[in-house]
């Protein structure tokens, strides 16, 4: 099959149309992942059990399950339970606890970086609990894993195709789309790759600006 430049242009604002919904559903996903995942990272280290061990089963059995399980689970299974989600709200809710488990483990790596001193020091001065995280742990702590929570968040973005599979007209969801109606699959895949890609390491490039942004400062 060769390249047809003319059938490339034309379904080309059709896949911009559908990236839309893809970055929609990244942002919205990151959003739930990394303030979820903060509040599980402060709650795993709760001293009083009854909190921080159903935080520590619940971030291990998610982390320990498959993506597009949960998705079909959420979409096709929790409609059983009198739950019915719509496909994109299903979608950003599977991103976003899925990934929240990991970042939450990047947050308490951060966390778990800050001096002892910085702790005894925070108490010494009578601060509250409120304003030693805010004023003194997180200030310090979330900097240093601005990079891994970037990786996180592109990794997102690339496993949003999955969302295809309950029904998400997404990126890749309308490459397909296109494909079975025009039994043409070399220019659709082909943008969509290189639209990930360009997508991928402008985030890479802005996440590492950041990085430094925050160095200096």
């Amino acid at each position: 099959m060769n390249w047809d430049w003319h059938f490339a242009a034309h379904i080309f604002p059709q896949l911009l149309s559908a990236l839309v919904v893809t970055i929609e559903a990244t942002v919205l996903g990151s959003v739930i992942a990394l303030v979820l995942g903060l509040l599980l990272a402060i709650g795993r280290r709760s001293h009083r059990r009854v909190i921080s061990w159903p935080i520590a089963m619940f971030v291990e059995f998610i982390r320990s399950t498959p993506l597009l399980v949960q998705l079909y689970f959420l979409f096709f299974v929790l409609p059983d339970l009198g739950i019915v989600l719509a496909p994109l709200t299903a979608g950003v809710i599977g991103l976003g606890l899925h990934y929240a488990t990991y970042t939450s483990e990047t947050y308490r790596a951060g966390i778990e970086g800050v001096p002892r001193g910085q702790w005894e020091a925070a108490k010494a001065l009578n601060l509250s609990t409120r304003r030693t995280w805010t004023g003194v742990i997180l200030p310090q702590a979330v900097p240093a894993v601005i990079p891994a929570l970037g990786n996180y968040v592109n990794a997102m973005f690339k496993d949003s195709v999955l969302l295809s599979a309950i029904t998400v007209i997404e990126l890749l969801g309308k490459a397909q789309e296109i494909g079975a109606l025009s039994f043409r699959y070399l220019e659709p895949y082909t943008e969509v790759g290189v639209l990930f890609l360009v997508l991928s390491l402008t985030a890479a490039i802005l996440v590492r600006r950041l990085e430094r942004h925050l160095a200096r400062k």
